[in-house]
C-alpha cells in the first residue's frame, strides 16, 4: 500500500514537471469593449454586484496537479479580489474548492476543501476580514469541464470566489 501510493506521488511530480507551465489566472475581465455595445454592456452591470465582480475583477483561480497553494498568478488575481472586496465592505463571499475527476470522492473533496482554505487566508491575509469569507469544497462533483484530458482537468482545479446574496 505505501510504495503504491509513493510510486503515486512520483509518477504525479513526474507528469507535473513534464507538463507545460501556462496556467490560466482566471482574469474573467472579458468585457466586449468594441464600440458602443460593449460600453452600454459593461454600464450596464451595477457596481459592486457579483457581475461586476465576475467580468471585472476575475473571479477563480487555478492550481497544479494535487496542489493547493497559491501561485504567483493566483496571487495577483486575489489582490485584485481583495481590493475590490475591501472596494464593497459589506458584501461577503463563499470560496469554493474545486478538483478534477482523478482520485477519490474523499481525497478530491479534502483537496478542494484546502484550496479554498488557501485563498481564503490569502485574502485575509491581504485584509479581508475573516468574517465576510466562508469556504465550502465540491471536490470533483461540479466540474467546469467534462472531457478526459489534461486542458480540461486544469480548468476544473480551481477555486471560485463567489458572491453571497
Amino acid at each position: 500500500m505505501r510504495i503504491q501510493l509513493i510510486s503515486a506521488v512520483a509518477a504525479a511530480l513526474l507528469l507535473a514537471a513534464c507538463s507545460s507551465d501556462g496556467e490560466n489566472t482566471g482574469n474573467a475581465a472579458g468585457t466586449n469593449t468594441s464600440g458602443t455595445d460593449g460600453q452600454v454592456a459593461a454600464a450596464s452591470v451595477a457596481p459592486g454586484s457579483a457581475e461586476d465582480f465576475k467580468q471585472n475583477v476575475g473571479d477563480r483561480v487555478f492550481f497544479a496537479l494535487d496542489r493547493y497553494d497559491v501561485s504567483a498568478e493566483a496571487q495577483q488575481q486575489l489582490q485584485k479580489q481583495a481590493a475590490w472586496l475591501q472596494q464593497y465592505p459589506a458584501v461577503t463571499v463563499t470560496v469554493e474548492g474545486h478538483a478534477d475527476e482523478r482520485g477519490t470522492r474523499e481525497y478530491n473533496l479534502a483537496l478542494g476543501e484546502r484550496r479554498a482554505n488557501s485563498v481564503a487566508n490569502y485574502l485575509t491575509a491581504l485584509g479581508v476580514d475573516k468574517s465576510r469569507l466562508s469556504v465550502i469544497s465540491y471536490g470533483k462533483e461540479r466540474p467546469e469541464c467534462t472531457e478526459s484530458n489534461e486542458a480540461c482537468w486544469s480548468q476544473n482545479r480551481r477555486a471560485v470566489t463567489t458572491i453571497n446574496r
